[in-house]
């Protein structure tokens, strides 16, 4: 028998669970909430962890927590780290022995960075959550050398924030051109321009080997035989999705965990959002989205399905970024060896960019220094011109 039983269980403790709590208020007041999170913090806005803080003085910690349990009545459990769960007996089982009952149960584990050959030091830090943001804070001073690896939208907020905030820093990236695997040349180009005249150095090409001690500092051990001396290291290596405890209880997974378009797995009473969830998208297919809009508005789609609600998770998440004030936003596939249309609305500063399948079918935008054009991103991939010549002047800011 369980030691404690909820109405609905969720298990991970980010913003999926800030969500999906909320979510589930909006239809039942009184029904029992269990939030079980890995996290030493409560939910909190993750995004801020690498933009906001770091460059906008009018944001201030306090403003990033979530305040679940204060709004929701959610009973959360943090540092806890769920083992086991028994689809069979409802329960799911922590590391500490604890075992949960639950009446419909939430799979909100997200995901898990991916890691340097690197030794255990304080100053080695795999940047992911607010623990590793205050950490970073404090070994930070002016002047630090920190050696940011990975090119990919974390690794670069970081270097830029970093960077602004008087350090010295070095990014080592595997692009020949930072941003050249994501997007067109052109964009690439003034893209790491933007990093360069920021004053980041960088190291294009490259990935790093190791890390290693070299007296009271860090050596960063690069592939062509070079060496970095740092006094920080942070990487931004990406992630992957935490699907162990989906995939050991039995339930489908494909490099997520496989849903419905309600979220639903197979097992009637389990749910999965946010960075795990295999969900067919309305627009995009079945995909995989790690990105906070998805986190926000599948978490919430799930908690109102958990509460009974009919109605299918309809929404298709964008992506953001924002480095040395230039802001980006994309929905769909960004990956430069597809195919591309480029619409050049000011030049060298201002474009949207079409990325095309095999077909010459849009599957993915990118908007470049234009805001607020996410919908008319949606809807043209939902319904896209019959021609490549047409996508010219489609979206305008």
């Amino acid at each position: 028998m369980a030691d404690t039983r909820f109405d609905y269980l969720i298990v991970g403790g980010g913003m999926v669970a800030d969500a999906a709590a909320r979510g589930i208020r909006e239809l039942d007041d009184d029904g029992s909430i269990g939030i079980l999170s890995a996290d030493v913090d409560p939910p909190y806005t993750r995004p801020a962890l690498s933009k906001k803080l770091w460059t906008d003085p009018d944001f201030e910690w306090d403003q990033v927590p979530l305040n679940t349990v204060e709004d929701t009545g959610a009973t959360l459990r943090l540092n806890i780290r769920v083992t086991g769960l028994d689809r069979a007996e409802k329960t799911v089982t922590a590391d500490d022995g604890t075992s949960f009952g639950y009446g419909r149960l939430l799979l909100a584990t997200g995901s898990v960075p991916h890691e340097l050959d690197a030794p255990d030091d304080e100053r080695i830090i795999h940047f992911r959550s607010a623990e590793d943001y205050l950490r970073l804070r404090g070994e930070l001073s002016p002047g630090a050398r920190v050696v940011v690896v990975g090119g990919g939208y974390i690794g670069a907020e970081l270097a830029a924030a970093l960077v602004q905030n008087q350090a010295r820093v070095t990014l080592v990236h595997p692009d020949e051109v930072l941003g050249g695997s994501t997007f067109p040349s052109a964009v690439a180009t003034i893209y790491e321009k933007l990093f360069v005249d920021g004053g980041v150095s960088l190291r294009g090409g490259r990935r790093v080997e190791q890390v290693a001690l070299d007296g009271d500092a860090l050596a960063v051990h690069l592939d062509d035989g070079s060496a970095l001396g740092a006094d920080l290291v942070v990487a931004g290596l990406g992630v992957a999705p935490a699907i162990a405890l989906a995939e050991e209880s039995g339930l489908e997974v494909d490099d997520g965990v496989v849903v419905d378009a309600r979220l639903r797995t197979a097992d009637e009473s389990v749910w999965a959002a946010g960075d795990i969830a295999l969900y067919p998208d309305a627009i995009l297919g079945r995909t995989r989205v790690e990105h906070v809009d998805h986190a926000t508005e599948s978490g919430r789609a799930a908690g109102r399905a958990m509460a009974g609600a009919d109605e299918t998770y309809q929404h298709t998440p964008f992506l953001y970024s924002q480095v040395f004030g230039v802001r980006w936003e994309a929905v769909g596939a960004l990956d430069a060896q597809l195919d591309t249309v480029e619409d050049w609305i000011t030049p060298d500063e201002q474009a949207v960019v079409y990325y095309l399948d095999d077909g010459g079918k849009p599957v993915g935008v990118l908007l470049w220094a234009v805001e607020d054009r996410t919908d008319a991103a949606r809807a043209l991939l939902a319904d896209p011109p019959a021609t490549r010549d047409q996508l010219i002047g489609a979206i305008r800011p």
